[in-house]
């Protein structure tokens, strides 16, 4: 493997093809001593970019995958409706319920819900609802509207970060915080309340960050507050505190919030990004599928599954989970498992591996000779 030639003049800098073609699996090696408190660091960057080039040259058909899904939409406004349904139902009719029942709906009822608000979130942050953008950033605020805090135009600034820069250290904002892995560590107790109060770690990392508010940000913070102000003028405070457990729940110890574990954290030596395969996806709108979405963001959750059985032969082969249960139960079972079980890269790494090391265009011409064959045969 040739090494990185940072600080080169580009006119002198050399060109390779790149040694992960064409799964884009690294060599790197987490480490097997359960005491050691540090990242898996990499001098390649991130996976992704490389493997959608590699699949369009080989599947060019993808591209038709491409486009948008109103759907979501839908699934949102009838999940909000519902949510706040109850959320009255708590506050000002089943006043004398038990506050055991009334927790026990909030995290199976409330948390399965906000769980999706997060899906939906996420699909309308990568303006896959609609065409218009600011379709998307509405579809955004209205299933915000049961969650009490502001969530989804910070979520859609980081997120689309997070895929900019996967794994950079210092600009990935869904990267674990240093005290993060210095007090959790792998510790199983401490991992369990790690989990259980995961929504509090993501908005700790996005303050770490240290940025402006932008305006859309500013938008939903105003629209969260006016919504929580007329949920207790025309509810109760009693609502507003079931939706609020409601997001407590689903976003920690709850089975819909363990893609946020299953996605980037180290199963298997050499892979970063991890894909889950069950029956989950169908509630939660394919989001386990997370190889796929990462190599392929434009497409939306009805047409990702489309992806994979087109190109199975780049997906099959990679590690993927069957369970979140078994996600939850292993992250904090595993003295392997902890917050500093994440692959990292510098910014330098990072830019001199997308500039130094391309796409082998094997595939293309693979495919180029396949089309003539095909033509010679039928002539």
């Amino acid at each position: 493997m040739a090494p990185h030639a940072i600080g080169v003049a580009p006119s002198e800098r050399i060109v390779h093809d790149d040694p992960r073609h064409p799964l884009y699996l690294g060599t790197w090696k987490q480490s097997k001593k359960a005491g050691v408190q540090d990242f898996v660091y990499d001098d390649f960057e991130e996976p992704h970019r490389k493997r959608q080039k590699a699949i369009l040259m080989k599947h060019p058909e993808v591209r038709g995958l491409y486009g948008n899904e109103p759907l979501t939409a839908f699934i949102g406004a009838l999940a909000t409706a519902v949510q706040l349904a109850v959320a009255y139902k708590i506050g000002c009719v089943w006043t004398d319920m038990h506050w055991s029942v009334v927790l026990a709906i909030a995290y199976f009822v409330g948390g399965t819900l906000s769980a999706l608000y997060g899906v939906i979130i996420h699909e309308a942050g990568h303006n896959l609802v609609f065409k218009m953008g600011l379709l998307n950033r509405l579809t955004g605020l209205m299933v915000n509207l049961p969650m009490v805090v502001p969530i989804s135009q910070s979520f859609r600034r980081y997120h689309l970060e997070h895929h900019q820069f996967q794994g950079v250290e210092g600009k990935d904002p869904d990267l674990p915080l240093d005290s993060e892995v210095k007090y959790i560590h792998n510790n199983p107790i401490l991992k369990a309340l790690w989990v259980f109060c995961y929504s509090a770690m993501y908005v700790l990392r996005g303050l770490a960050m240290k940025k402006t508010p932008q305006r859309w940000e500013l938008i939903n913070w105003a629209f969260t507050v006016f919504m929580d102000v007329m949920i207790v003028r025309y509810m109760s405070i009693r609502s507003l505190a079931y939706l609020a457990v409601s997001v407590f729940f689903g976003y920690g110890m709850h089975p819909g919030a363990a893609h946020f574990i299953q996605e980037h954290y180290i199963f298997r030596d050499g892979q970063e990004t991890y894909s889950y395969y069950g029956t989950g996806n169908i509630f939660y709108l394919n989001i386990g599928l997370h190889n796929e979405h990462h190599d392929f963001p434009q497409i939306p959750w009805t047409r990702i599954y489309k992806l994979r059985r087109i190109a199975t032969e780049f997906y099959d082969p990679l590690y993927a989970h069957t369970s979140w249960i078994g996600v939850i139960f292993l992250f904090i079972a595993s003295p392997m498992q902890g917050p500093q079980a994440r692959l990292v890269r510098k910014y330098k790494a990072h830019l001199s591996g997308r500039r130094e090391y391309r796409v082998p265009d094997d595939t293309a011409k693979s495919t180029a000779q396949k089309r003539r064959d095909s033509v010679i045969a039928s002539a």
